[in-house]
């Protein structure tokens, strides 16, 4: 490790050895305290110089150049944003085809994202086997096609005052490309090429090829129209070692040649998709205008699960005599349209619009088995049908006031919104789920599907208010506050809160800070969501696991109750320093509480279980049993560090940076609490507590060269296979160094190459209690990834 290690700050180092003692000049990059932003506050002239709380602003160029293998928002995200991960998943069910996202180590759902600052819609698949985000359907990032982004904001602050329910951790807004003319033509071929250690092998695979296209259009005077479109191609990826044959399998003559064979596919899954964007906007008067914009995507990707043996229980040999790996396959079709207008009216800046989104997801298995039809049984089955909608209709109002003994106006912010959401399932094939005659598991291996009678439809109405007031009582001391109150049809009326300033000190210093208060209402998804899957139970042993809504009577058998909302107090202090154009620092410590948390309950499973299910309740095949509980409160503390350097060096220009994010939570579980280990596991130490990201950025002549070097820190892994056996490994700490060279071919076409994670680096091996009797030897949420190395290489074309 510290070999590479050191190969990798050298690596760096070519680029900043020297860097102090290049002088300054006019030609140097463009401070980072400049843009005006649109996230986080009401105030119209607030830049990141004088924000209140802590805001990430990224430029497309940065975005399109961190995508990585992925070539996807949400990976370009986590190469940027120290506090932001986005782990991959493997063998995870529908983790495999969607992929969760976290802020400051807090839940996937406890983010709020918008597009051009309105809401944006959930994803309709509940991840359950996932480590990330279990038991969440939060928003799909990656159904954002990078292609119409202009830039991001991140707000790294709990802003339910400002927003409305979700952003606890924070916000994170997607602004959509606004060109008035021009066009653009990208695209990218890259693979993974790595030694993978633990077969010895060479391995080529995960071939990517992605292309993209915009174009702008100017109507009238200020009026615009961008579109594009933008397609993914990417083959599957393959980590998984050699076999050594699960102890509960029998050492058959058929079972024991599969010993020593890669069985099982842990890695990337193979992905087809399609998206498309607009964003414009028409003068109707000089004071009017109107507007609209909108997303779409179509993907298609196909996942795997675990392989069944010859002579597994889970076989017919008439079907498979050398047995099988099921493939899941994820069909996600995703769409948000948004309408508005906006102008000025009597002394108030307004924006009146009407914004729907919608996620549906098609959810199979291929080259599986339902052993209980026998022979006859089909091998493809349709496992369910998933669906949300959100439409919200939104009034902002916006003026300068007067306030008596104030120099400067100060800001009033008012608005209105009503949400409509609904979240809808549809039962799977009747072979997916069928109870057949023969000897062997019901239902579809890697399912099964879900059955008529737990369908959902289930809604709710949201009628929210909010006024938000900004003043600035000297020329070095800001403040800002807002209040808001939310009725909901189904959990009642919330009421949040915030206070934020800002004051300047001597020699480019500021302090800054907030408190706030937050809620999140549990998703419907959560409130409603039923379905199996086949997991690690006891003993490590494939098992059929099923989540419960709380009010189904199995779940009130097993001590389920209504859930509550989630609530927080947050508490931010920062300090901010500039004491000149080219250098920038900032430093912001954070406390987050979150009271009534909602997670997934311990699995409850045992001997008997399933007997007593179906004597009790006439639901045969259960081996275990979860649901959604407000199990336990949590207390988030940590430190967000970044600093930039900019200015002439080399004969060119150099952006130097460092970003850091510290964070850990602890979790009180409740005196009743039916939570597990492997749940308090995913709330306090999955995710890494520090990550480090050392940029930099030299650009002369017609090249631009990039170095990125990440630390990603220590993750713990904690699995409970039942009687006391609780597999446990911490992950040491690992380096990861992205490299980039671009060249300025001609005024409109560049050509770049680059490497993900150069020097080709692998988390600590697994051991043999985690690694699956060697088929899993890395673990598939390391940050640094399991595929090792990528490279690539990107063209585009400006017209």
């Amino acid at each position: 490790m510290l070999k590479l290690s050191a190969t990798a700050l050298a690596s760096l180092t070519l680029l900043t050895s020297g860097v102090p003692a290049f002088a300054q000049s006019d030609t140097a990059l463009s401070p980072a305290l400049s843009p005006v932003l649109v996230t986080g506050t009401r105030a119209r002239d607030r830049t990141l110089a004088d924000s209140q709380v802590p805001v990430d602003v990224l430029s497309r160029d940065e975005l399109l150049r961190a995508a990585g293998p992925d070539g996807t928002l949400a990976a370009a995200l986590q190469a940027l944003l120290p506090s932001f991960n986005f782990p991959r998943q493997s063998n995870s069910g529908g983790a495999d085809h969607v992929r969760a996202a976290q802020l400051r180590g807090l839940s996937p759902d406890q983010v709020l994202v918008l597009v051009n600052g309105k809401r944006r819609h959930s994803s309709a698949l509940v991840n359950l086997e996932s480590k990330t985000g279990k038991g969440t359907n939060p928003v799909d990032f990656n159904t954002i096609p990078l292609a119409a982004v202009q830039r991001i904001e991140v707000v790294r602050d709990g802003a339910g005052a400002q927003y409305g329910s979700d952003a606890i951790a924070g916000v994170v807004n997607v602004i959509l490309d606004e060109r008035r003319s021009g066009g653009e033509l990208g695209a990218e071929a890259g693979l993974f090429h790595t030694k993978f250690e633990p077969t010895g092998r060479t391995i080529n695979d995960g071939q990517a090829q992605s292309a993209s296209l915009s174009q702008g259009w100017a109507i009238g005077e200020r009026g615009f129209l961008r579109a594009g479109l933008e397609g993914l191609h990417r083959n599957a990826t393959n980590r998984s070692g050699l076999d050594q044959l699960p102890p509960w399998e029998d050492a058959t003559p058929d079972n024991l040649a599969t010993v020593g064979q890669r069985n099982y596919a842990a890695g990337e899954p193979a992905t087809r998709q399609w998206q498309a964007f607009f964003n414009g906007a028409v003068d109707l008067t000089p004071q009017q205008q109107a507007y609209a914009f909108g997303t779409w995507q179509q993907r298609r990707s196909t996942g795997a699960a675990y392989y069944r043996y010859p002579d597994s229980f889970a076989n017919l040999k008439s079907v498979y005599p050398d047995g099988y790996r099921p493939q899941t396959t994820g069909d996600n079709l995703d769409l948000q349209l948004v309408a508005g207008l906006r102008g000025d009216w009597a002394g108030w800046d307004y924006d009146l619009s009407l914004d729907h989104g919608r996620n549906d997801f098609d959810y199979g298995v291929r080259h599986s088995l339902n052993t209980s039809l026998g022979a006859a049984s089909p091998t493809e089955f349709h496992l369910g049908d998933f669906g949300t909608r959100l439409t919200t209709v939104n009034l902002d109002l916006t003026r300068a006031v007067t306030i008596p003994g104030l120099s400067r106006p100060a800001t009033l912010a008012a608005g209105l919104d009503g949400r409509h959401e609904r979240f809808v399932t549809g039962a799977g094939d009747a072979a997916s789920y069928a109870v057949g005659a023969f000897d062997g598991p019901a239902g579809a291996q890697a399912g099964p599907g879900l059955q008529q009678g737990d369908a959902a439809s289930l809604s709710r109405r949201v009628i929210g208010a909010y006024v938000d007031l900004s003043a600035s009582f000297t020329r070095d001391w800001q403040a800002e506050a807002a209040l808001r109150h939310d009725h909901y049809s189904d959990f009642g009326n919330a009421t949040t809160a915030k206070l934020s300033s800002r004051l300047a000190l001597a020699g480019g210093f500021a302090l800054r800070g907030a408190i706030s208060t937050n809620f999140r209402a549990p998703s419907l998804a959560q409130r409603g969501f039923s379905f199996t899957v086949t997991d690690r139970g006891d003993g490590g042993e494939l098992s059929q696991i099923r989540t419960l809504p709380v009010d189904n009577p199995i779940a009130r058998y097993l001590g389920a109750q209504d859930l509550k909302a989630e609530r927080s107090r947050n508490a931010s202090l920062g300090l901010t320093w500039q004491p000149d154009r080219h250098w920038s620092a900032t430093l912001d410590a954070y406390a987050i509480r979150v009271k009534d948390r909602v997670t997934l309950s311990q699995r409850i499973s045992g001997d008997g279980l399933s007997q007593t299910l179906a004597s009790l309740f006439g639901v045969p095949g259960i081996d275990g049993v979860n649901f959604f509980t407000n199990a336990l409160d949590t207390r988030t503390r940590g430190a967000d560090l970044v600093t930039e350097w900019n200015g002439a060096a080399l004969d060119g220009e150099l952006r130097l940076s460092w970003a850091a994010s510290f964070s850990r939570t602890t979790a009180r579980p409740h005196a009743d609490a039916n939570v597990g280990l492997e749940e308090l596991n995913t709330l306090t130490n999955a995710a890494p507590r520090q990550r480090h990201i050392l940029t930099a950025q030299w650009r002369g002549g017609a090249w631009s060269l990039l170095s990125r070097l990440t630390r990603h820190g220590s993750t713990t892994r904690v699995f409970d296979f039942g009687d006391g056996f609780v597999p446990t490994q911490t992950y040491a700490p690992v380096w990861q160094l992205d490299l980039e060279a671009q060249w300025q071919a001609t005024r409109a076409l560049s050509v770049s190459v680059g490497a993900v994670n150069a020097t080709d680096r692998y988390a600590s091996r697994s051991t043999s209690d985690i690694a699956y009797f060697g088929n899993f030897p890395y673990d598939v949420l390391s940050p640094v990834g399991f595929n090792g190395a990528y490279y690539y290489a990107r063209a585009k074309w400006v017209f």
